[in-house]
């Protein structure tokens, strides 16, 4: 087995937000690399997430972020289990990075199930028309479609979105390394994002 340093693992802590006897398990896991060990982490991480995907969350937040030109301003709701949870220094700084995402990458929702139809479809119809018109037949069309539509939901769902401080990292992947982390089921609920000059419609 590996020597583990100390330093290895406070570093895969500072990098995942994990506890640090399951840093400690992962590098052991995994030789001493720290990329390899991120990810049976975050395997980890989404197991139990998936258990306690179904409790119970009638406690949390609201984060919040107002940019500082004083013209972007977000509200978000952060779901959890208890109290306790939500009052915890790893929770709030959770819910203020979300509040940031929002402000700076603009989402039109939380996750893909929740992206309107109609805007769906619309998008889906401009994709098909450009790879028609780059002659593609429509087997590979539909295959192309499909990974344009990946993409946009990288663009415009919050959960699905490059996290701003660490694009290596997805709000879902931080969502699910908290879950890991703090040992309750964790939801972000709704978000509100207010721009100088917007309508009520964003336009």
């Amino acid at each position: 087995m590996a020597q583990i340093s100390a330093s290895a693992v406070k570093d895969l802590r500072d990098k995942t937000s994990a506890g640090m006897m399951d840093c400690k398990k992962a590098l052991e896991a995994c030789g001493g690399d720290c990329e390899k060990a991120i990810a049976w982490l975050r395997e980890k991480g989404l197991s139990k997430a998936a258990k306690k995907a179904g409790r119970a969350t009638s406690e949390g937040v609201i984060g919040s972020y107002i940019h500082s030109n004083g013209k972007i301003a977000v509200l978000v709701e952060i779901k959890c289990e208890t109290d306790f949870v939500a009052r915890g220094d790893k929770f709030q700084e959770f819910a203020k990075n979300v509040a940031m995402q929002v402000a700076a990458a603009n989402p039109i929702c939380v996750s893909p199930d929740q992206l309107p139809a109609d805007v769906l479809e619309k998008e889906k119809a401009i994709y098909m028309a450009q790879t028609k018109a780059e002659g593609k037949p429509d087997n590979i069309a539909e295959k192309i479609v499909e990974g344009r539509i990946k993409k946009y939901y990288k663009e415009v769902c919050l959960l699905e979105q490059p996290f701003i401080k660490d694009d290596k990292l997805t709000i879902q992947d931080l969502l699910k390394n908290l879950v890991a982390t703090l040992g309750e089921n964790i939801q972000i609920g709704r978000f509100v994002r207010m721009q100088l000059g917007e309508d009520a419609s964003g336009e």
